[in-house]
Order: structure tokens, then sequence, then C-alpha cells
């Protein structure tokens, strides 16, 4: 297997997109991988300016279409990996087909696509062609998140009774898409983000975040999707009753319009046997309630197996995957290079003719991206029914 650094290219992303800096540093961080080109404009003399002034060299193209179709006639070691989508929810589609198609593994912003019809395509797609595929569930990223996801399905909580799973923000709680600002107008506008504001663009976070830790799916849900600010389009308010496959429930809940609250992702986890709590904003640590016993705080990095509660035999590449001592934080970007790191190793594997699981125990995969749109289109459906109790519907 070449050892050679992966190289990306990134689709969006110019004109001051916020993603993509989070996702370059990231990608960078290892000295693995990196960007060496770019489509990162829909206008091609802006695109091609924008990779001229880029903050280092890269290979700048007029358009996806053409980054695509160049990569079949460069060296093997010019050739692009992984291409990386940053762009609004509409342009998710079209080059993440077209790039499995010509060979190239597929890293994209979440949502996945516009709709379920696109993600049956991009599923299906994903899985005649064999390529990698991940979706850019940020928060998954966090070794405490891994970490949870070890205490629940390990059955240390006990069955899972009832869970608690959000994100609030405040950023939206005036119409600031009427003053141009870039990256509200487009959330806010059904054409570009699909048929959910809030909940496409935050609520399929605490979703995802349900789903990656609990292990669980849902069977049907009640949704309300509110709009407080007038003559928004789309939901900026987002509460989801949910029923779970193993006789559980949960909460799903998103806003955008909670003044004073930033990215507030958490989730609670009520099992049988005790409680577990976990907070993006405070991403170090996680807590369990046990009855009654003190509350057991553990730390990334200072987690000692076999302590009364973690049996001896904590998985030995859990405990390996924290880069830094404890108490030098890792935060948003190492989440995201966490993500690109595993991702790295299926798409090694693959272009070397080997095996890789792609199992979604690493990063979320198309099939994540699936569920959350089938998520968000039931939300939909129910919220227009009053609430009414929609079963999630199965994939194909």
């Amino acid at each position: 297997m070449s050892n050679k650094p992966l190289n990306i290219g990134l689709v969006g992303g110019g004109k001051g997109a916020f993603i993509v800096n989070p996702h370059q540093k990231a990608i960078h961080m290892d000295g693995t991988r990196r960007v060496v080109a770019g489509a990162l404009f829909p206008d091609a003399t802006i695109a091609l300016e924008e990779a001229a002034n880029w903050a280092y060299p890269i290979k700048g193209y007029a358009s996806y279409d053409e980054m695509i179709a160049a990569n079949a006639t460069l060296p093997d070691d010019e050739k692009i990996d992984y291409i990386l989508i940053v762009t609004p929810n509409f342009v998710h589609f079209d080059p993440a087909m077209k790039a499995m198609k010509a060979g190239i593994a597929v890293f994209c912003e979440k949502p996945l696509c516009l709709n379920l019809e696109e993600a049956d395509e991009l599923v299906k797609t994903s899985k005649e062609l064999g390529v990698p595929f991940a979706v850019a569930h940020t928060y998954l990223g966090h070794w405490t998140t891994r970490f949870s996801r070890y205490i629940v399905q390990s059955g240390l909580l006990g069955d899972v009774r009832w869970v608690d799973s959000y994100y609030i923000q405040g950023w939206l709680a005036s119409k600031v898409e009427a003053t141009g600002q870039q990256q509200a107008s487009w959330r806010v506008d059904p054409k570009r983000a699909g048929g959910s504001g809030c909940g496409g663009d935050i609520g399929t976070h605490a979703l995802m975040q349900l789903r990656y830790v609990t292990g669980l799916e849902i069977t049907e849900l009640s949704a309300q999707m509110e709009t407080f600010v007038e003559g928004r389009m789309l939901d900026d308010h987002f509460t989801i009753y949910c029923k779970l496959c193993n006789g559980g429930k949960a909460l799903v809940r998103a806003s955008q319009i909670c003044i004073g609250h930033k990215n507030d992702l958490g989730i609670d986890i009520a099992g049988s046997k005790g409680t577990l709590r976990w907070r993006q904003e405070d991403p170090e640590r996680l807590t369990i309630h046990l009855p009654n016993q003190p509350d057991r705080v553990y730390w990334r990095g200072a987690v000692t197996p076999g302590d009364g509660f973690l049996p001896d035999d904590v998985p030995a590449d859990l405990m390996a995957e924290p880069t830094i001592p404890a108490g030098h934080p890792e935060a948003f970007h190492d989440a995201f290079a966490r993500l690109h790191r595993c991702f790295e190793a299926d798409v090694r594997k693959w272009k070397a003719g080997e095996a890789f699981s792609s199992d979604g125990s690493k990063y979320a995969t198309v099939d994540d991206g699936w569920m959350g749109l089938a998520f968000i289109e039931t939300c939909i459906k129910s919220s227009a029914e009053n609430g009414a109790w929609v079963a999630m519907p199965k994939q194909a």
C-alpha cells in the first residue's frame, strides 16, 4: 500500500465559505493528506481567481465537471484520491455522483443531498461501484462521542429508556438573511437547502448523535416544525418525539432562534442502570450518573479501565486514539481530523484493492446520510399532519 499523501480536490469553498476552513486544517493535520485542487465557486472566472489566491498552491478549475474530467488524464501520483464537497445542499448530488462514476471517493458535507430520491441514487451507486463515501457529521469525531458509544453499546447503562438529543443555536433569531448574510441566505431557501431549514442543517446532527451513540433507530415519530421569524420560508425551530426500535423513546430537537445559544449540541441517555450526559461545548468530558453514587466524570486522555464502572478490557484502539494528554484540549478541528483520518484509511484500502469496512463506526456513511434525509422527509410529513405519528421508511 502506497504511503504517499492522498490528494484531495475541493468542490466549493471559495468566497469566504465557512466550513472549508476547518476541513482543510483537518486534512493537513497529519501530513498524510493534502488539498491539491479545487473548483471553488459556481462562476468560472471567480473559481479560478479564488484558486489563484488560495493560501497555498492548488490547481484551480473552472468547474467540478472540468476537475473530475481532468483527473482521468493525470499521472497516478497527481490524481485526486477523494473530493470534499463543501457547497450548499443543492450542489451535493451532482458532483458526488460524477466523482463516484469517475472512480473518485467522496467526502460530502451534510445533509447528504436535497431529498430522499437523490439519496437513493447515491446509496445505490456507492454500493454498486464499491466507492468509499463519508458524510461530514463532525461531532462523531470527538473522542468522547466514541467513548460514549462504547459505554452505551456495551450495556454499561443497561437498557436505553430515554434519549434527549439536541442542537440549539441563536444566530437566526432575527431575519439576518435579509441583510445578504451568505451563511443564512441559502439555509433558509428551500431551493438550495431542501425541505427543512433548522432540521436539515442542525437537527440531522442531533439525529446522528443519537443513532451513533446508542446504535438505535427511530421507528416512528411525531414532528412539530415551526417558523418563528416572520416571512422565513423554512423552519427555524424543530421538535421531534420519537419511538426507538428497542421500545425506548427519544426527543430530537433543534432551534436557531434561541438567543444566547451558540453551538449547544448535547445528548442525555437514560438507561435502566444509569445516565450519560455529553455536551459539545465542553467536549473533553462526559458524565455518568449512577444510582446512589457520586457522579463519575471521564476526561479524554485520562480514562482508567477497571475503575468499578468501566471493565478492564476497554478496547485498545479506542484508548489509543487521543493524540495529546488530558488538559490540552482537542476541539472542533481535531474532530474533523479524526473523521478524515479514518476515511483516509478506507480510501487507501480501496485504492489498494483491499476490503474496507465503512461500517459507520468511525464516520458517517452514505447510508447514514440516507437516514438523515428519510428522517427529514418523515418529519415534514408528520408536521404537515399536525404532529401525527408517521413510520420511518425502510431503505431499499
